[in-house]
């Protein structure tokens, strides 16, 4: 399984109306982290689950959900992290 479908696998659990998830990778050629490939990433998710929680409780669920990838495999992740109802 690549990266990104580990992902989309591990943010399954928030039971997203969408995600968009960006590999910018390419943005950061030469670059340290870079090193490895596909490791900078964008993300745009839509959740119910979101309702209620602040900016960085949202974040905090999906670094949650994402493990061990945070630590190893995925070097930056942008965040947007949206309730239905803010589309």
């Amino acid at each position: 399984m690549n990266l990104a479908a580990a992902i989309h696998q591990r943010l399954a659990a928030l039971a997203p109306e969408s995600i968009e998830l960006l590999d910018e990778s390419g943005q950061h050629v030469g670059h340290a982290g870079a090193a490895s490939g596909g490791s900078h990433f964008s993300l745009v998710i839509v959740s119910a689950q979101f309702a209620g929680l602040g900016t960085l409780a949202r974040h905090r669920k999906v670094y949650e959900l994402l493990g061990p990838l945070m630590q190893h495999d995925i070097h930056a992740l942008a965040i947007r992290a949206l309730t239905p109802d803010e589309l």
